[in-house]
């Protein structure tokens, strides 16, 4: 491959990163709407198709076509290409990330958790790969660790204690005396 080939390749890449950056780009506080927002994820696939020839950047392209279909929703159809993209790249934690997220939302909690689980392995010191996983615990009722992993997220990093209380992810747990005990210790 020529490198104006690879210079290409890295456009296109950038640009279809480009149009998922902008359907989040300010996060829950003004979340894109859902038909603009499947109109970039669309036209972020579409930039990706361009790619003739991955060669290094398969996972990456795996991985952003995963995120586009996340961002319409469309878990279901994501988990297979953000599963390669992890089996590809094992130790890249956003590829894991989105995995989890996707399968949290098909409903496969014990897939989820597994998934932040090897990317703990990767990088144990990620505060919110202990969050999510607080978070995916509680769903699952396991208070203990549900509360040993938000504790360690806390640890690491402070400022996931401002989520707490909004997170619907804790009710299940909220009025338990583990959780409460937490909450008392970090305020």
């Amino acid at each position: 491959m020529s490198n104006l080939q690879r210079i290409r390749r890295q456009q296109i890449l950038r640009e279809a990163e480009g149009y998922l950056d902008l359907i989040s780009v300010f996060g829950d506080r003004m979340p894109c709407r859902p038909d603009a927002r499947d109109k970039l994820a669309r036209r972020a696939l579409a930039t990706l198709d361009r790619i003739e020839n991955p060669g290094g950047m398969k996972a990456q392209i795996l991985f952003l076509r995963g995120q586009a279909l996340r961002l319409m929703e469309r878990y279901i159809e994501a988990v297979p290409l953000l599963r390669e993209a992890a089996e590809i790249e094992p130790q890249n934690v956003q590829i894991r990330l989105a995995l989890a997220w996707c399968y949290k939302r098909c409903r496969r909690l014990d897939l989820a958790i597994q998934t932040l689980e090897e990317a703990l392995e990767a990088e144990p010191d990620r505060a919110i790969l202990h969050y999510n996983l607080a978070c995916y615990w509680s769903l699952a009722g396991n208070v203990k660790l549900a509360v040993t992993y938000l504790a360690q997220a806390l640890e690491l990093d402070a400022d996931y204690r401002n989520r707490i209380a909004t997170e619907p992810d804790f009710d299940p747990i909220r009025h338990h005396p583990h959780f409460q005990m937490l909450m008392g210790v970090s305020v």
